[in-house]
């Protein structure tokens, strides 16, 4: 399966969304659609909102587009893809399908939109998430991007033993983790906060999750050497999520991590240290 999800990836593919869909901008809704499509442009991974134009009431202007090429752009992943994904951190204005960019103004505000070239959806609006003040579906806050409704994350519980290292220093230890099971990413193990023996401060930083919610951030001292955001927790997840409250995950990309003896290798994702230009 995961070959052919990978072997679609050039395509631009979509799909109905059969909920309302409601996005506001500078305070006032601007989109309000029954009929609105998840959009993923060809090497994109995570969708993206489009609806008709007569389902947005905000003013279109034509934008400059931009004579970049995207081709080397993105999370390489040898082995899995020839070319580069396009993960959430890639900004809106990347785009691999055919179109033109615009902007969508109203009175307080103006977010970046892109007008469809595709038969299947012609002259539909892909609207810039980031750039709204909120996104519902229904009644329900939309999180960090439109949910994928082909996405999974199961929780399960586990007594496989879990140890975290760095360094060779034990950060935590754990014989009851929660085993999160995501999509395309790799396993994360969620522990319980006794069992984690390393001194964790908090972070400024706050990441969203549309499956999981807010979560906070924990950078990590050991010695006098600050790790920054090397973990996180979910202290008020969605209704969706209710096992993950209060536990600790770290980051398998930045620490070392040992289940049932053996250590697994260091997986590459968005969020693994990029090369220092």
């Amino acid at each position: 399966m995961d070959g052919l999800v990978l072997g679609a990836l050039d395509a631009l593919r979509w799909q109905p969304v059969p909920s309302r869909v409601r996005g506001s901008l500078g305070g006032a809704v601007v989109v309000d659609s029954a009929r609105a499509a998840l959009v993923w442009e060809p090497r994109r991974v995570v969708p993206t909102y489009a609806a008709p134009p007569a389902d947005v009431t905000a003013g279109l202007i034509e934008a400059a587009a931009d004579p970049r090429s995207w081709e080397d752009v993105g999370l390489p992943l040898p082995g899995a893809t020839p070319r580069p994904v396009l993960d959430p951190s890639v900004a809106f204005a990347v785009h691999t399908a055919a179109g033109t960019p615009l902007t969508l103004r109203t009175g307080g505000g103006e977010a970046a939109a892109f007008r469809l070239d595709d038969p299947d959806l012609p002259g539909w609006l892909l609207l810039d998430f980031a750039g709204f003040d909120a996104w519902w579906e229904e009644d329900e806050p939309v999180l960090a991007h439109p949910r994928d409704p082909f996405h999974r994350v199961d929780a399960l519980r586990s007594s496989r033993q879990v140890v975290v290292e760095l360094d060779g220093v034990v950060l935590a230890r754990s014989d009851r983790p929660l085993v999160v099971l995501e999509t395309m990413l790799p396993p994360r193990s969620y522990l319980p906060r006794e069992d984690v023996t390393a001194r964790l401060v908090p972070s400024a930083k706050r990441t969203r999750c549309p499956y999981k919610g807010l979560a906070s951030s924990w950078s990590l001292l050991l010695g006098d050497r600050l790790e920054e955001d090397v973990a996180w927790s979910y202290e008020d997840p969605v209704p969706e999520a209710p096992a993950l409250r209060g536990r600790v995950a770290f980051y398998d990309e930045r620490v070392d991590v040992v289940v049932d003896g053996v250590r697994r290798e260091r997986p590459l994702t968005p969020w693994s240290p990029r090369p220092r230009s």
